[in-house]
């Protein structure tokens, strides 16, 4: 039986019932199967590798000079340099660690929740100086391009998406996600993980767009099984989630009436597979059928306008604002430069960071970006334990104000290690931003899709503090939480909102780290 996108009680449920609790972890049966670990990359084999070229743009740009630039037209064309390096910066294999015993994980260019990558990049080419007009494949493992389909789709996809620009931008990065790749290790929460992962790959891919002067505009409202069908993926193992369409407009391309389901076999990830019902309803309920749903659907996000999440004024009236600097103009490290070094901290120490460190990570985290969905669906909340001239507390952010709102001051490691599933990550940072949203708001407007952009901008945003964080010389990594108990921490401010997503950022730790324990205890709440 076909679910609509509007009987949002899906979206609810689905929340409620994959939400983290210390009973619901404690008590969990669910242990790593290393026999089964899901192969990192998707290999087509019976097609040949395109491989790519190995000279990369260096993208010598400021870091922060690219975030602060925003959205601007295209350049005159698009080269299979600017798609290597938009690839390369996105999504391609910029680090390789050696265990003892001869084990090796290559990481990635953009951050992943354990390490495990199940996001997929595919892109259909019309006009790419280069580059043959079809559909590819794109595979980090060795760099390379596969055409799974020869030809020009971007009509097709125009359809699929309801928006006839696609049809005239020279190329479109989609992204999917395998979702064993991911819930071998987080199981039916997994689905979470697949938007913010493909945010913070986002969080590159559009900022690396923009300095190339490729224009990236993304869409999250789609026809899914259309654009299933045109990539020819399992929609039961691999789900569409987002399309970037990039470089300038020109001629539309020739119309294509339809796209017949072609699929090519490719390498098993393992030998078995384990699977999460209640995934693939979240993501069932949560498509769009014909592109006049999607019309529907996105004009209904045109309405939200603004801040969702923004609050109603609490009973004593509004408290006093804390001034943050203004962002840094620049930070002295080039794009290319930061997207190579990132990684997720793993372990910080209590040195403490600067406010107008902080203010220029909060400032990136919620840049516009060019997008067919509305933004402000996400509010950053914030545990400040060690930054120099702001109080250590509890805090909400007011990105139009560039100003915290001082919830509660106190000393809050020990809960916010609590929060973060008991993670001493989550306490020894200099700060912690928790994303939350009102999905009570969100749903009724924008359905169970609403939840896939709530995880979405989330993602992104914390993609974003992860470049800035970099960009100055301290770190970040991306944690997991406590939901019910994040949202009473920072109530009543926070009453109605649910978490989405956590962030901690700080200066990684040497070896005589001092942290703030293993058994935190129990947060208590800000007090008004």
């Amino acid at each position: 039986m076909e679910v609509s996108n509007r009987e949002t009680r899906i979206a609810r449920e689905y929340h409620d019932r994959t939400a983290h609790s210390p009973s619901s972890v404690r008590t969990s049966s669910h242990a790593l199967a290393w026999d089964i670990k899901p192969f990192p990359f998707k290999v087509y084999t019976d097609l040949p590798p395109l491989a790519l070229p190995r000279e990369v743009d260096p993208l010598p740009i400021d870091t922060l000079a690219a975030l602060a630039a925003g959205p601007k037209g295209a350049a005159a064309r698009v080269t299979l340099a600017d798609l290597t390096a938009l690839l390369y910066y996105a999504a391609g294999v910029t680090k390789k660690k050696t265990y003892a015993g001869g084990g090796e994980v290559l990481f990635r260019a953009a951050p992943s929740t354990g390490a495990l990558y199940q996001t997929e990049a595919y892109v259909a080419v019309g006009r790419v100086d280069g580059l043959e007009p079809g559909l590819y494949h794109f595979c980090p493992g060795d760099f390379a391009l596969r055409c799974l389909r020869a030809g020009d789709v971007r009509a097709f996809l125009a359809h699929a998406v309801a928006d006839e620009t696609i049809a005239r931008r020279a190329a479109t990065v989609l992204l999917t996600a395998i979702y064993w790749r991911n819930t071998w290790k987080y199981q039916a929460r997994g689905y979470r993980h697949l938007f913010w992962d493909s945010g913070t790959l986002l969080a590159h891919l559009l900022e690396v767009g923009s300095a190339l002067g490729l224009a990236p505009r993304l869409y999250a409202g789609f026809v899914d099984a259309a654009v299933s069908r045109a990539l020819g993926v399992d929609a039961e193992r691999e789900a569409v989630l987002e399309l970037v369409a990039l470089g300038p407009e020109g001629a539309p391309a020739p119309p294509v009436a339809s796209v017949e389901d072609r699929r090519h076999p490719y390498l098993p990830l393992s030998s078995s597979e384990v699977d999460y019902p209640l995934l693939h309803e979240i993501h069932a309920a949560s498509m769009l059928a014909t592109p006049d749903d999607v019309r529907v659907w996105r004009e209904a996000g045109r309405g939200l306008g603004g801040r969702v999440s923004a609050n109603v004024v609490e009973e004593g009236g509004p408290r006093a604002l804390v001034a943050l600097p203004a962002p840094r103009e620049a930070s002295g490290r080039v794009l290319g430069e930061t997207i190579q070094q990132r990684g997720s901290t793993r372990q910080f120490s209590h040195a403490s960071l600067s406010a107008a460190e902080l203010a220029t990570a909060l400032w990136a985290a919620t840049r516009p970006i060019d997008a067919d969905v509305p933004a402000g669906l996400v509010d950053l909340y914030l545990i400040v334990n060690a930054v120099d001239g702001v109080t250590s507390g509890a805090y909400w952010y007011r990105p139009e104000a560039h100003a915290l709102e001082l919830l509660a001051a106190g000393h809050y490691r020990n809960e916010s290690a609590y929060l973060c599933l008991e993670q001493p990550l989550g306490g020894d940072a200099a700060a912690v931003i928790y994303f939350l949203a009102p999905l009570a708001r969100i749903l009724p407007v924008l359905g169970n899709r609403g939840y896939r952009l709530a995880n979405l901008e989330a993602g992104i945003a914390g993609g974003r503090a992860y470049l800035a964080a970099y960009a100055q010389g301290f770190g970040a990594s991306g944690l997991t939480f406590y939901d019910r108990h994040v949202v009473e921490f920072f109530s009543s401010h926070a009453a109605g909102k649910d978490a989405i997503f956590v962030v901690a950022l700080g200066r990684g730790a040497g070896s005589g780290r001092v942290t703030i324990g293993t058994t935190p205890s129990r947060p208590r709440r800000p007090s008004a």
